[in-house]
């Protein structure tokens, strides 16, 4: 069985909601402490304090440090990490979060990296929520961390730039290709350093996993909101081993002024972008005319670039989408011997049934070809071997 987070962005996130979700779930605050005061920090140390939300009870981190008006540069703060007492994983890191947030701030900017200055994030208190984050993460020991689409709030903020619209550019330039959740609420509920946790640690967006859950913490913002309660919930467990639920995007669009060849480019470049499934269906469409409906099934944060190739590559003036929630069976790959040499396959079990056997095609039709049999036979004798093997 393995370990799953999934975090619940309702209300948005942050440096301070994230490290209050990992304290409260169990990290040890003294360990985060311990990190961030080898930093160099003066003064720099967490405090915990259990608070209230609209009703609801969650954990406040606050950094309690002296102090400073120096802005830092990329290379002095992944100096500060590399001097730290922090694992070589936690050290990693921290030092990817930092990187993607200077990447962020010089593509908004027009800057290069090693020209960014960072102004709010290189304060003191924004150096401990990502270092304390990444030790966080790494104390936490989970295999796999899911999270919600998140909201980023409405309305305008004032940052060291001037007054921006909610999501601020490098905020939204973070949460490029993350699901983002609707919310009218008149306050920035996702910040940068938030945005550059969630990006760099999470594995998928969607539902919560199957998953039994063992236990929940709930970081709590700054502010005491009037609509909803200003916390970041995550949930903990095991994960179930028989059904994977997930969500991913469908792209569609219908072309009749295209040739089969370019269709056919088309989806091998959708294949090779990483879509899950590639597909076309005859259509009829206006004044009578034939056509091809292309079908994409991919990835939630593969939506944009997936996209940009039916555009590129197609006549299409336009693509629909929409999210579905998709379930798959447990699988690992198997190998099976056969009169003719291995055959490499995928095995699939759903909780309480046999496991089932499915042999991939590329190997079993290289086999096919080296010994002149026929692909049918190949089959039949690769499933032959699998069940041979189950009943041992």
């Amino acid at each position: 069985m393995s370990k799953v987070a999934y975090l619940d962005c309702a209300s948005g996130i942050s440096g301070d909601m994230t490290l209050g979700a990992l304290v409260d779930s169990g990290v040890d605050l003294a360990e985060l402490n311990a990190a961030v005061g080898s930093l160099g920090l003066p003064g720099c140390r967490l405090t915990a304090v259990e608070v209230k939300r609209k009703a609801f009870r969650a954990m406040q981190v606050a950094v309690e440090y002296e102090p400073q008006r120096a802005h830092r540069n990329l290379h002095q703060i992944l100096g500060m990490i590399d001097v730290g007492r922090l694992s070589t994983r936690q050290k990693d890191l921290a030092r990817r979060i930092f990187i993607r947030l200077a990447e962020a701030e010089a593509k908004v900017h027009g800057n290069r990296v090693q020209q960014v200055h960072f102004h709010e994030v290189g304060a003191a208190d924004s150096i401990a929520d990502i270092v304390g984050a990444a030790v966080g993460w790494d104390l936490l020991g989970v295999d796999r961390i899911v999270a919600s689409p998140v909201p980023t709030g409405s309305g305008k903020v004032n940052i060291a730039h001037g007054e921006c619209s909610i999501p601020t550019p490098a905020t939204a330039e973070l949460l490029h290709g993350i699901p983002l959740a609707e919310s009218s609420v008149p306050f920035e509920l996702t910040t940068p350093t938030g945005a550059a946790i969630l990006a760099e640690v999470v594995d998928s967006f969607g539902p919560m996993p199957a998953m039994t859950i063992e236990r929940i913490g709930c970081g709590a913002g700054r502010r005491d909101l009037d609509r909803q309660p200003n916390v970041l919930r995550l949930l903990i467990g095991e994960a179930a081993e028989d059904v994977s639920r997930q969500q991913v995007c469908v792209l569609e669009t219908n072309l009749d002024d295209l040739s089969g060849e370019l269709i056919g480019y088309c989806t091998t470049r959708l294949w090779e972008a990483g879509a899950l499934d590639v597909y076309t269906t005859a259509i009829q469409m206006k004044k009578n005319r034939p056509g091809v409906k292309l079908s994409v099934l991919c990835r939630l944060e593969d939506v944009e670039p997936i996209e940009a190739i039916l555009f590129t590559e197609t006549t299409t003036l336009g693509v629909r989408r929409w999210t579905v929630n998709r379930h798959v069976l447990s699988r690992q790959p198997h190998n099976v011997e056969t009169p003719w040499g291995s055959v490499e396959g995928k095995v699939g079990w759903l909780d309480g049934d046999l496991p089932r056997f499915a042999p991939e095609f590329e190997s079993c039709r290289r086999i096919a070809a080296e010994h002149n049999v026929p692909l049918r036979a190949v089959y039949e004798a690769a499933q032959k071997a699998f069940d041979a093997t189950r009943l041992v």
